[in-house]
């Protein structure tokens, strides 16, 4: 593809040949438009003016005869602009006025008839200059013929003069056209070269690349913030799915050669039926934390790539703590410790019951597992208020917290700090907690309360009389999820 050919195909080129062709259309009708009706108005005042000159000579001529006529028309030529006026006897011979040439043809069709001619004005300066008239010619009672017109050129000078205004806005257009294809060209068209060229890059599998912000909130900033958007999206899904390879590759690699090695030992060293249960039984377990490892891992990823849009709905948040809490209550002070909600009245968000459920059910088992104080019963409180725009939900005890510099690590996927080492668990259900805030537009966030920890996620709210559908449905958190 040649140069001439790109340049003939971009939407600049386009843009500029269509703001040629429109203003010069709506440039040329809208000067039609006045020169057909000047031209008309003009040519009305000439035929007005024309017959008007006809009947005061007319009367003239009635009251004093061709003496009179003459002298009038004598005096009315050598005004300044006068009228063309021209007399003539029988046999052809002038006998007042001021044209100096005719065509012959005008004074022989004595009709009455108006008529477009060219003539010589009679003067010493313009006897060879070429005009045009406008003019009537009639026959008098004695053979005499009368011809009185109107000079065409101011008319003709100012359709001239709208012809060159009509040349020179053509210009001005060519010259508007040129200058929107430069703006065009040099503003437009590099916004969409940079959106191109981070496509490319996209492509080539550089998920990290973003398309470039001007900060004018134009279309361009709007699409360029959506697709942004969209890539981030993209990319989270796709390091999900890196994440879950790696997972399945790494951390479970240590779980499936322990089952390989006890089912070996057995094979290898049990005697007996109870030796043999005893390593059946063993075997079993470790499948059965392998099946509760997979199906975690299978929950995030879910979660993850579920689309906002089709998973939200109107919720009452009260009742959806009330309920959790009503569960895990008995549980709670089965283990010495006690259960409590702070909630205000009427809250509302737009969020997921079930997978929001399962996010208080994890936070409260990881409460129970590492939120123990040394000294004293455990308290775990479940809390809700709208801050800054948005619906808090929290889970605090009152434990010995997690250190700062560890609170962005335990979010990670079979991440377990020391200090849980001795309890049960995965190291998936903060990474479930944090997979269902990003879901809702938040995120999981930690705060020691010296002493205990809370664990925070914001949805976002809903006005508590916009909708009551739903309300009565909420769904029951009877889900129980992995701890930390």
């Amino acid at each position: 593809m040649t140069r001439l050919t790109r340049f003939t195909r971009t939407t600049a080129f386009k843009l500029s040949l269509l703001y040629i062709a429109v203003f010069t259309v709506m440039s040329g009708v809208l000067l039609f438009y006045i020169a057909d009706n000047t031209d008309n108005l003009m040519s009305e005042q000439v035929v007005q003016t024309v017959d008007s000159e006809l009947k005061t000579l007319a009367d003239v001529y009635v009251r004093g005869g061709v003496r009179d006529l003459v002298e009038t028309i004598d005096t009315r030529s050598r005004h300044p602009d006068a009228s063309l006026y021209l007399l003539v006897d029988f046999a052809g011979n002038a006998l007042v006025g001021n044209i100096a040439r005719l065509p012959t043809t005008v004074l022989e069709e004595a009709d009455g008839g108006l008529r477009r001619v060219r003539y010589t004005r009679l003067g010493q300066d313009s006897e060879d200059v070429e005009r045009q008239a406008m003019v009537r010619t009639f026959e008098l009672r004695g053979g005499f013929r009368l011809l009185v017109g109107r000079d065409l050129g101011e008319q003709l000078r100012f359709a001239n003069l709208l012809a060159n205004a009509f040349r020179l806005w053509l210009v001005v257009v060519v010259v508007m056209a040129a200058i929107t294809w430069l703006f065009v060209s040099r503003r437009v068209m590099k916004r969409i070269d940079e959106i191109s060229a981070t496509s490319r890059t996209i492509m080539q599998g550089e998920l990290s690349g973003r398309l470039p912000v001007a900060g004018n909130d134009d279309e361009f900033d709007r699409l360029a913030v959506n697709l942004n958007t969209m890539l981030d999206r993209i990319e989270v899904l796709m390091q999900s799915m890196k994440d879950v390879t790696d997972n399945i590759a790494h951390d479970l690699k240590t779980p499936l050669t322990r089952l390989q090695t006890r089912t070996e030992n057995a094979l290898r060293e049990a005697k007996g039926e109870e030796g043999y249960r005893g390593a059946l039984e063993a075997t079993l377990q470790e499948s059965d934390q392998l099946l509760r490892i997979f199906n975690a891992l299978l929950g995030i990823a879910r979660v993850e790539s579920m689309a906002p849009a089709s998973v939200m709905e109107q919720a009452d948040v009260n009742k959806l703590v009330e309920q959790v809490a009503e569960l895990y209550e008995p549980l709670v002070e089965d283990e010495g410790g006690k259960l409590e909600t702070d909630l205000p009245e009427d809250l509302m968000a737009e969020c997921n019951r079930d997978l929001i459920s399962q996010v208080l059910v994890n936070l409260i088992e990881n409460a129970l597992k590492y939120g123990r104080p040394e000294t004293g019963d455990l308290r775990i409180r479940l809390g809700a208020r709208e801050e800054n725009g948005r619906v808090v939900l929290s889970v605090t005890d009152n434990g010995p917290g997690i250190p700062e510099k560890d609170q962005d690590r335990v979010k990670e996927r079979f991440v377990r700090l020391e200090e849980s080492r001795s309890e049960p668990g995965t190291g998936l259900g903060l990474s479930l907690v944090k997979a269902v805030a990003r879901l809702h537009g938040g995120d999981l966030r930690f705060m020691n309360e010296d002493p205990g920890l809370s664990a925070r996620i914001d949805l976002k709210p809903v006005k508590p009389d916009s909708s009551r559908s739903g309300h009565e449905q909420g769904g029951t958190a009877g889900q129980s999820g992995e701890g930390d």
